[in-house]
């Protein structure tokens, strides 16, 4: 009998791929999602690849009742894996406290209706601004955590201190936790992707409606920084790469084979890339130009940042397998279809 995942923020970026991996793994899955930053129609996506239309539940997850209705009406369900947050940096420093219920509120009720329902354990979407500027590159999983940048990164921390208590209080539950760098591109099919509502937040959307002369130009944030190029440097992990991570991360977890409790797992491709080096991959696999300029540095913006993915290489049996140009003709096709369907 298949397994059945409830994945929370299901119709999300993130969240909408993995459940297209775990359908195709042989998963059931259950969506919840409120909708505040994706689409309905997201799930005919889903259908048209897998062809299985998930379970879907239009609801907020900090309504416990809510949650609670979902689990009576969907007995079974085994795991978790929850992308149910808020997660604009420069938004959360305007609105500190929204990011605060959403993100922890959402987790808290999760965590205490498991043992209730017999879920066994969550995988959570965790991320790389944990480690916020770190001392040394490459990073791995032993990284001192430093201040949060951001409420939205420190909701992040305080969530997997708030997992450990939970867990080491002696709940039955396990949990994966999985720190992730900078995901982008779109599914292979072009039927799912990133779609940001309004000015996008993240850099491959705004390069792509650039690209596409829905924007003017491109901004990069500073050309000064101790870079060989002087922009910012990131670890761009692709979007699919990164569901197949959650993936095998749920059948640790639910194996028999699990590492503990409790684990911990960077998720990234090893390379830093430059926001120019960026930009110019998008134009070799696209063959169409970027308008951009350079700009003042942005608060809070790191200088660089990569991961070591050893630990899940290793352990979890994952790695990175997408190059950059790949990714970036994925990002240039979704974004494409996007247009075609507005016309």
């Amino acid at each position: 009998m298949a397994k059945k995942i409830l994945v929370t923020g299901g119709t999300g970026y993130i969240g909408s791929h993995t459940v297209v991996e775990l359908q195709q793994a042989g998963y059931e899955t259950v969506i919840i999602d409120n909708l505040s930053n994706s689409n309905i129609g997201v799930l005919d996506g889903i259908e048209a690849i897998t062809g299985s239309r998930p379970v879907f539940v239009e609801g907020d997850c900090t309504d416990i009742g809510t949650l609670r209705r979902l689990f009576e009406e969907n007995r079974g369900i085994n795991g978790i894996i929850n992308f149910a947050a808020s997660k604009a940096v420069g938004e959360s420093v305007e609105k500190p406290l929204m990011y605060y219920r959403n993100n922890l509120n959402t987790l808290m009720n999760l965590l205490e209706l498991m043992p209730e329902y017999g879920v066994e354990g969550i995988v959570f979407s965790s991320s790389c601004t944990v480690y916020g500027e770190p001392d040394i590159n490459p990073i791995d999983e032993t990284a001192p955590i430093k201040t949060a940048t951001s409420p939205y990164g420190n909701t992040k921390q305080i969530s997997e201190e708030i997992i450990t208590d939970f867990i080491n209080s002696g709940a039955p539950v396990r949990s994966i936790i999985l720190r992730y760098f900078n995901p982008v591109g779109a599914h292979p099919s072009s039927l799912i992707g990133e779609l940001p509502r309004g000015v996008p937040n993240n850099l491959v959307p705004y390069l792509t409606q650039t690209a596409a002369g829905i924007r003017k130009e491109l901004t990069v944030f500073g050309d000064n920084y101790d870079t060989p190029d002087g922009s910012c440097i990131r670890d761009y992990i692709d979007v699919v790469d990164l569901a197949k991570a959650h993936v095998m991360a749920m059948e640790r977890m639910l194996g028999e084979n699990s590492g503990g409790k409790i684990e911990i797992f960077n998720l990234g491709t090893g390379r830093g890339v430059s926001v120019l080096e960026l930009i110019s991959a998008f134009e070799k696999a696209t063959g169409v130009k970027v308008p951009y300029r350079i700009g003042e540095r942005r608060a809070g913006d790191i200088e660089k940042i990569w991961a070591d993915p050893a630990k899940a290489n290793s352990e979890l049996g994952w790695k990175a397998e997408v190059q950059v140009e790949e990714t970036m003709r994925n990002a240039w096709a979704w974004q494409c279809r996007c247009m075609k369907n507005q016309d």
